[in-house]
């Protein structure tokens, strides 16, 4: 193969012999057709042209035949009506030679021995019929009888002779034809055969190049992508065949390249992560033992170090006890600031405590009532509710999975902070609610206290995060920071609204029970399916009422319902209103 054709693409090179088969079979079709037309015009001589000439000689002998017998019937007779033979043979005779004339045009010598054939009987006609007829007609049967004579018989021997003549050169043009039919039947067959030869051996070579230009490159290149495949991401990958398979070798070997250099990175990458996790295994390591010292320091702080300040707190509450008034105000005033330091110190470690061991001394979540819970914590909370005459609501509250003891805390802070942070001289109210957002339950803690400025609303959940004076409002600051780890513990998140008009409204969400999401579902569809059907019901009402003359939006006094009734009333329990959401 050249190198030019080497160069050819698949295309190229399965165009190029489709190409030269196709030319090579458009030249046998176009013999073939030229074959077949020539044979069609043999076929059609033999059946329609020499067949026909045939018969057409036979009817011209007879003709002849019927004249000659009438002629001598009429010497032996006499009788007129024995010529009318010899009348219609010649009128066939007429039609016969001319029917034979329009078939050879392309029969020159039919033709030379058909003129003969003419001479001959016309000779006859002249020499013996017609003086047979007259002398006959004339002189009598006898004298008729004399003319028919050797010589006269001769004379139509000639004739049938120049018939036979003819009848032989038709059955030779005949035969000539069926030879033609023949050798151009056979030449069709032969053309067809090298057709079918053609199209076998364009088969077989497209077969070949294909095995040899596509198969055994495709094979080649699926063997050399296995092996990297199974791991030898080194073995190079080279192409073979036409200019497609060379580009595609070329991209399967960049793709290769590129994997080695992705695995490369990747080991590296993997090297790294290893480290990384050694390192993060030596960190965990280290924060297990950092949370073994917390919680022995949980234990300690719990017992080792309440203890003596328990002393502490007991002692300087003896001597503020035993020697108030006997020593001078400022002594007096010593003994107070220690026996209160003491007192916070203790609330500061146990409010520590409590912040330390959420999420580690667990009980397991089970389907806590929210309802419940709030009833505790109006229970734990009563006698700050009647100190600050305050009052606290809640709305009807769903049911949770979580550990009851934190939730209880969680509300508990929150309400705490509620009757806290109030302004003078207006009792404080308190509200829980909860609606249904998505999958989660979202609680609001509402009140009308001091409120909370937006730009510290995420402050206040930093551990020790104060946002006023110790002497304005107590407390250690650990109260809010609870609350979040509690959230957080729960799935939940929470957040200060800074949107409500007075108060603060802090919310916080709770992941929503299955069964609550489905029932929402429900109750939505039901909600959108009622307001489908109300909107026909209200378009028909509204044409009733435009058909009997009343003004849109005029309805009967009688019909309107009393807002006051309608409205529904919350009621108390414990002192405490409950009202049903």
């Amino acid at each position: 193969m050249s190198a030019g054709v080497r160069g050819w693409s698949l295309r190229q090179r399965v165009v190029a012999l489709l190409a030269v088969a196709g030319v090579l079979l458009i030249g046998l079709a176009a013999a073939e057709a030229a074959v077949a037309a020539r044979n069609r015009t043999h076929v059609d001589a033999l059946l329609n042209r020499t067949g026909p000439l045939r018969v057409q000689a036979q009817e011209l002998l007879n003709a002849l035949l019927d004249q000659e017998t009438a002629v001598r019937g009429f010497a032996v007779s006499g009788k007129r009506d024995d010529l009318a033979p010899y009348e219609a043979g010649l009128a066939q005779e007429r039609d016969r030679v001319a029917s034979m004339r329009r078939l050879l045009a392309d029969y020159p010598q039919v033709e030379a021995e058909l003129r003969q054939v003419e001479e001959r009987a016309e000779r006859w006609r002249q020499a013996v019929a017609v003086p047979v007829i007259t002398t006959t007609e004339q002189r009598g049967t006898a004298a008729g009888q004399a003319l028919v004579t050797d010589q006269a018989r001769q004379e139509f021997d000639a004739v049938r002779a120049a018939v036979d003549d003819l009848q032989a050169e038709i059955l030779s043009a005949r035969q000539e034809n069926a030879r033609n039919v023949q050798r151009t039947g056979n030449m069709l067959v032969v053309l067809l055969v090298a057709a079918a030869l053609v199209v076998v051996i364009a088969g077989v070579v497209l077969l070949l190049s294909l095995d040899r230009m596509v198969v055994r490159p495709v094979t080649a290149l699926a063997g050399q992508v296995r092996e990297v495949a199974d791991g030898d991401y080194q073995h190079p990958i080279a192409g073979a065949g036409p200019p497609e398979f060379m580009g595609l070798a070329d991209d399967v070997e960049a793709m290769r390249r590129k994997i080695a250099a992705d695995l490369a990175e990747v080991r590296e990458a993997r090297e790294r992560i290893e480290w990384v996790n050694g390192q993060l295994q030596k960190q965990a390591e280290e924060l297990t033992r950092s949370n073994r010292d917390l919680e022995q320091f949980a234990y300690v702080a719990s017992h080792d170090l309440q203890e003596p300040l328990r002393k502490v707190a007991s002692f300087c509450q003896l001597l503020q006890r035993r020697y108030a008034g006997q020593l001078d105000e400022r002594a007096d005033q010593y003994i107070a600031f220690a026996v209160d330091g003491a007192q916070r110190m203790q609330r500061l470690i146990n409010d520590l405590l409590a912040f330390s061991r959420i999420g580690r001394l667990t009980a397991g979540f089970t389907e806590v009532d929210l309802n419940k819970v709030m009833g505790d914590v109006a229970n734990q909370t009563e006698a700050a509710l009647q100190y600050a005459d305050a009052e606290l609501t809640w709305s009807a509250l769903p049911v949770i999975r979580g550990e009851e003891p934190l939730l209880t805390n969680l509300l508990a802070n929150l309400v705490s902070n509620s009757i806290k942070f109030r302004r003078p001289d207006v009792p404080p109210k308190v509200h829980i609610s909860a609606r249904l957002v998505d999958a989660e339950w979202e609680i609001t803690c509402q009140d009308n206290g001091i409120g909370i400025e937006p730009e510290f609303a995420d402050k206040i959940f930093v551990i020790f995060q104060r946002l006023h004076s110790k002497d304005a409002y107590p407390g250690t600051g650990i109260g809010l920071a609870i609350v979040k780890k509690i959230v957080e513990y729960h799935g939940g998140r929470v957040w200060v609204d800074t949107d409500v008009p007075e108060g603060t409204a802090i919310r916080f969400t709770l992941p929503a029970l299955p069964q609550d999401v489905q029932a929402a579902e429900a109750a939505a569809v039901e909600a959108d399916a009622a307001t489908s059907a109300e909107q026909p019901a209200e378009q028909a009402e509204a044409a009733a009422s435009a058909a009997s003359g009343d003004a849109p939006g005029q309805t009967n006094g009688a019909d309107q319902p009393d807002r006051a009734d309608a409205a529904p009333e919350g009621g108390r329990t414990g002192g405490m209103r409950e009202t049903v959401g």
